[in-house]
């Protein structure tokens, strides 16, 4: 069976748009996950088996500096702290939504831990 031209490269369009599709779908899974995961380890640090964390201890600043030089940007003080957020926030990793995307969880996550300094962004 042949195909027009056109036919022929909007069947083709459509498969790289799916292929595009599942990419996204896939990394953005993984990013997720590596980022709940970081979120919990660094929580778990922390806390110590304590109901709550001790502070002063300079933790994400020690780590971001160490993240940053093995991996280059993305983990910084203040994305480290939105893992430690987001976990606290989606404690049960299997509730989450694939469909959304770090920046949705990120926000989502301000308003189930509210800060003083972003309630009003």
């Amino acid at each position: 069976m042949e195909l027009s031209k056109n036919d022929l490269f909007n069947a083709i369009k459509e498969i790289i748009n799916q292929s595009r599709l599942r990419v996204f779908r896939a990394a953005n899974a993984a990013l997720l996950g590596s980022y709940w995961q970081i979120g919990k380890l660094i929580v778990e640090n922390e806390q110590q088996g304590k109901l709550r964390a001790d502070y002063g201890k300079a933790t994400l600043k020690n780590l971001s500096n160490q993240l940053t030089l093995e991996f280059g940007k993305g983990f910084d003080e203040r994305n480290l702290n939105n893992m430690r957020s987001f976990y606290s926030a989606f404690p049960i990793r299997y509730a989450m939504r694939q469909e959304l995307s770090w920046t949705h969880y990120r926000l989502l996550s301000r308003f189930a831990n509210p800060q003083p300094s972003t309630l009003y962004l």
